[in-house]
């Protein structure tokens, strides 16, 4: 559990710079350019992220359970995934209705992944991943919200419909496709258990 957490702190730690100390990000790419700060961010990222998947295969199975949700919280569960999937393809799309409305798409769905995680895992390991990552969703869009106030974040600017329709169509196919094999493959866990 040690190398979860500390991969959870190393990622998100380097997700919230901008939150906790925009000056530390503005004085490297002031300093040293843009392109070392982006090259800074992924590796260190890219650490947190290998160590989450890592600690969190470790874990798995090892720590306890903190509560054991009724079979009903997996089928909400389901159901939000294949939101959070749509509004994660129209976060990654020129602006659509859909990214327009809900102003940070892919922050959103990084709240409905994690929340419908929280709703079907019960176990130490998976409550401290997916709250951690909710945590973060919901701080970083409280610091999009002051941005805004100030002047400093743009929001999405409305391209087109079409865009909502490829989200929809993409969000759908990657939904069915984790649902299918993906899920289990990757993370070795199948998202509907039969029986």
């Amino acid at each position: 559990m040690t190398l979860l957490l500390l991969g959870i702190v190393i990622f998100l730690g380097m997700h919230l710079v901008r939150v906790v100390a925009p000056g530390l990000r503005a004085g490297v790419i002031e300093s040293r350019g843009k392109g070392t700060w982006m090259g800074l961010f992924t590796a260190v990222s890219l650490v947190g992220l290998c160590l989450i998947i890592y600690g969190f295969g470790q874990a798995r199975g090892e720590t306890g359970m903190l509560y054991d949700p009724p079979v009903f919280l997996r089928h909400i569960a389901l159901l939000l995934m294949l939101f959070a999937f749509v509004f994660l393809a129209a976060g990654s799309l020129p602006a659509g209705r859909i990214a327009v409305a809900v102003k940070h798409p892919q922050i959103l769905s990084i709240k409905i992944w994690a929340l419908a995680h929280l709703l079907s895992n019960g176990e130490t390991s998976s409550v401290l991943l997916f709250a951690s990552f909710l945590a973060w969703a919901v701080i970083v869009r409280i610091s999009l919200k002051r941005r805004e106030r100030a002047g400093e974040s743009v929001l999405p600017v409305f391209k087109s419909t079409r865009n909502d329709a490829l989200a929809v169509l993409i969000g759908l196919a990657a939904y069915v496709l984790f649902v299918w094999k993906l899920h289990d493959w990757l993370i070795g866990v199948p998202p509907i258990v039969m029986g």
